[in-house]
């Protein structure tokens, strides 16, 4: 069913920790470009880079991506990629991180499968388990927890659920401990509704925007994932990922 759906990557050029993100080379490519190649990987019938800098345009038009100009000032990359959907006629919106350049191609299928397979969702995401404690304990890897049917009951910073009759160190024996993977899909309508919303208590509480989504009475399908995502917020995470671009190439000598 991945005809009917679009995939767009947000893309813009301010960024608090690291401006011109986007641009940055990795492997000789900018950022921008590993992703929309992995992307380019999965299917869809069709992947647009959102972006409100002609710097980024220049570049993807350059390397064959379509790209759609958006407003500077619009607040999230849900609302960037709802200011494009308006003008696509595809039933389905895939957002891609723009700053995971090694997202896996199975991802973007798996949340396309919740959109369109049997008991599908207007809202899809994914999680995989972790065991790791230093990673449920970072208030930078969102936790999440499930209703027995998949839907999202809720998404914290904080780690989720807490174990009142174990000790801590026990917790990820468990094997329910889920942290969230960033990528969202969404029936068109829906996204267009969801940018429609006004900032809800529990969103500006945690700083997660889909507990404004879950506030407003919206089911977010959650898929369980392998996929671990490596996104990259600082020079720093570029470093690392360049370290894992030198490892692959090192590996296939």
């Amino acid at each position: 069913m991945l005809e009917q759906i679009a995939g767009i990557i947000p893309a813009r050029w301010a960024s608090s920790r690291f401006p011109g993100k986007p641009l940055a080379l990795l492997n000789g490519d900018p950022m921008v470009i590993h992703v929309w190649r992995r992307c380019m990987e999965a299917g869809l019938v069709r992947l647009v880079v959102a972006t409100d800098d002609d710097r980024i345009a220049s570049a993807c038009r350059t390397a064959g991506a379509e790209v759609a100009m958006t407003a500077p000032d619009l607040p999230s990359g849900t609302d960037r990629c709802a200011a494009v959907a308006v003008d696509l006629e595809l039933p389905f919106v895939i957002n891609i991180q723009g700053d995971e350049p090694f997202i896996d191609p199975k991802a973007i299928r798996e949340v396309g499968s919740l959109l369109t397979g049997p008991g599908a969702a207007s809202i899809a995401t994914l999680a995989r388990v972790e065991r790791d404690a230093q990673a449920l304990r970072s208030p930078h890897v969102v936790k999440v927890v499930r209703d027995l049917a998949g839907g999202a009951l809720y998404f914290s910073r904080q780690w989720i659920p807490f174990r009142r009759d174990l000790p801590e160190e026990e917790w990820p024996l468990a094997g329910d401990c889920l942290v969230h993977v960033g990528i969202y899909g969404f029936r068109r309508e829906t996204l267009l509704a969801l940018s429609a919303l006004q900032p809800s208590a529990l969103e500006k509480a945690e700083q997660l925007e889909q507990l404004r989504w879950l506030e407003n009475g919206y089911r977010i399908a959650v898929g369980i994932t392998d996929y671990r995502s490596v996104g990259i917020d600082t020079p720093e995470d570029l470093e690392k990922a360049s370290e894992q671009f030198t490892g692959k190439a090192e590996g296939k000598q």
